[in-house]
């Protein structure tokens, strides 16, 4: 099965719940993890990679190049340019600005010399392989700054990890998808078999949570809920009732504890190295919940 793990918010602890359920899962299942937040991964941080065994780059994203010679210099290029990106260098020379150029291509259809403003592809990122200290293989993708296809890096992960899975005979992909419900989110839960949405009892979150769900509706996936800091603000209770309204069941509680920003400090999982606090309990029951009901 392929599990993505959303939340439609940062910060609820996604990642935090993502790595302590791959560590409580590990001996259970044949697991292959995808950081799937192309723009900042940190779920390898937390299972130990240290180094990357594999490297690929990703080339897809295009920017406009002027040829200063046979430029004529009437600026017409930027005049027109939407997105500003186009200026003069102190030699009096038009230049492109690869971080804010998205190869929309006005420019080179307004120039009045052909063959001056073309579009050349440049690298948008890298895909890379590493297996976590706990034995199971981590994909994951670093965007470049100011580059587009975001998305296509993560989709680019999962075909990777799915070949993976077939060579290496194992069972289960977990994404760990990025906030909020853009272009990599959109990719993370394309194509999986369950979402289990991880939201905080606070009115943002919900409100964040409510968005990724209805991504998670147009694919036509079953949902979960986690709720994290689930003591945080016990006098919210509109997450549970929307939770219920929609039919969509909550497999665990976690309660706030202090025990995972120090197992963050320490980069390991809080189920590996605090196993008695609050957090790691209510995980352990949640992981339960997972393998009986959700991977069988």
């Amino acid at each position: 099965m392929q599990v993505a793990i959303a939340s439609g918010k940062g910060g609820v602890g996604k990642s935090t719940i993502t790595a302590s359920l791959l560590y409580l899962l590990k001996d259970r299942y044949k697991l292959i993890a995808v950081d799937a937040d192309a723009e900042a991964p940190n779920l390898g941080l937390l299972l130990g990679v240290e180094e990357w065994e594999e490297e690929r780059e990703h080339f897809g994203a295009k920017v406009a190049r002027i040829n200063p010679e046979s430029c004529v210099r009437c600026g017409i290029c930027y005049e027109r340019c939407p997105y500003e990106c186009i200026y003069m260098d102190d030699e009096g020379n038009y230049v492109v600005n690869e971080l804010t150029c998205e190869g929309c291509n006005v420019c080179g259809l307004v120039c009045p010399v052909p063959g001056t403003i073309t579009l050349e592809q440049v690298r948008s990122g890298v895909i890379r392989r590493a297996t976590t200290k706990y034995g199971f293989p981590i994909i994951s993708a670093q965007l470049d700054v100011g580059k587009p296809e975001s998305g296509k890096l993560v989709t680019e992960e999962k075909e990777w990890a799915k070949k993976l899975m077939d060579e290496l005979n194992l069972e289960h992909m977990i994404v760990d998808s990025a906030a909020g419900i853009g272009c990599q989110v959109i990719a993370s839960l394309g194509g999986a078999d369950v979402a289990i949405l991880i939201a905080e009892p606070t009115p943002a979150s919900l409100s964040d949570v409510q968005r990724a769900y209805k991504v998670v509706q147009h694919f036509r996936e079953p949902a979960y809920l986690i709720i994290n800091k689930a003591d945080l603000n016990p006098g919210f209770t509109k997450l549970g009732e929307w939770a219920e309204a929609e039919g969509i069941p909550v497999i665990g509680e976690v309660p706030y504890d202090r025990a995972i920003p120090k197992s963050m400090a320490m980069l390991k999982p809080v189920v590996e190295v605090f196993p008695e606090s609050p957090a790691s309990k209510a995980l352990k029951e949640i992981a339960d919940v997972i393998a009986e009901e959700i991977l069988g």
